[in-house]
């Protein structure tokens, strides 16, 4: 059974696309709906009410739409549409997440970069999602000058550091072979620790060639020269923002999927976008990264990695024929985008 929770602004829009494809496989799936976010919010009082863990807890796998509701901004941080994502990641051990930047062929002149360096740009972010500043101990506090200070403690302890090192090691292992460590560790003990691990875990990886790179370099390298990277292994902070980052170099953060997943296959897949209220309702949201996000679905959890081939190709297929919503520089509504997938599906 996979776990429908679209969210608020347009996930609910691009979910429903990405059943139309699902749909159109004939695979013989099975889908329970539950409400998560703004949405559930408002229906409920919380943003990941338990009958939507309960869902979650059931599902093979889950496919998650977006979260964010402006309407929300003034709540308490525990009942933001935002934690429902986090608990999530918490309830269901959710510590490896797979982001993979890929620029299409034709959506050259749609990344910031020169299409000579845009197209060398393939490669996977693996970033540790349960550890860091985002889940370590937080608050606000009184300096002894009487000055309101807020804190974030960002920490991991080794078992943390190397079980999504050996996520990054096996990823690297099934492509190009080479792994890059971002860190921060000529200021961080934190990073200090990480390094050190990493480099533990590689003795059991030979055959994977392993390279350091500070997380300020990191970004600054993602610009400069991409093709460097095969697969990078960050932390939770640090991953967030490079992978939005590579987005945008990739064209557009319509188009990057992402899988959060367990330590058994069990994931939760999504598109790396936001909710955008902006646009919401409109017919202007890109499907093509939940589109992407069942893809990997169908390869990771539920193995199905041929229709998950074929997905992927359909999407580049459709782009390499011309379809283009707003955010690549076309007109197309979410749903002709859509059609365009499932007519060369």
């Amino acid at each position: 059974m996979i776990a429908l929770l679209p969210g608020d602004g347009i996930g609910p829009e691009v979910i429903q696309q990405a059943r139309r494809v699902l749909d159109a496989l004939d695979l013989d799936l099975t889908y329970e709906q539950a409400l998560v976010g703004g949405v559930a919010y408002h229906a409920t009082g919380h943003p990941l009410p338990e009958a939507t863990l309960d869902v979650a807890r059931r599902a093979d796998a889950l496919l998650f739409g977006a979260v964010g509701d402006p309407g929300c901004d003034n709540l308490e941080r525990a009942l933001r549409p935002e934690q429902a994502i986090l608990g999530l990641r918490k309830h269901l051990m959710l510590f490896s997440n797979l982001r993979p930047a890929t620029l299409f062929e034709g959506l050259e002149d749609a990344s910031t970069l020169k299409p000579e360096i845009a197209r060398q740009i393939d490669l996977v972010i693996v970033r540790e999602l349960n550890g860091d500043v985002y889940f370590g101990e937080k608050g606000r506090r009184t300096t002894a000058d009487g000055l309101r200070e807020g804190y974030d403690i960002m920490s991991y302890d080794e078992a943390e550091v190397r079980r999504i090192a050996r996520v990054g090691f096996e990823t690297a292992r099934r492509r190009k072979g080479n792994l890059c460590s971002v860190d921060k560790a000529n200021v961080l003990d934190t990073s200090q620790l990480w390094r050190d691990v990493v480099i533990e875990v590689s003795a059991d990886y030979p055959d994977v060639t392993l390279t350091h790179m500070y997380v300020d370099n990191a970004a600054m390298q993602l610009v400069r020269n991409p093709g460097q990277f095969d697969v990078i292994v960050t932390g939770n902070l640090f991953g967030d923002i490079l992978s939005d980052q590579a987005s945008m170099c990739a064209g557009s953060i319509g188009m990057l999927p992402s899988a959060s997943l367990d330590g058994a296959g069990k994931g939760l897949y999504e598109p790396i976008h936001g909710s955008a209220p902006d646009i919401a309702g409109q017919g202007k949201a890109n499907p093509c990264a939940a589109i992407l996000s069942a893809a990997m679905m169908l390869r990771h959890s539920l193995g199905q990695p041929e229709v998950a081939d074929r997905i992927e190709a359909a999407v580049a297929r459709a782009i390499r024929d011309g379809a283009r919503t707003a955010d690549l520089g076309g007109t197309m509504t979410t749903s002709a985008m859509g059609d365009a997938v499932l007519a060369v599906l």
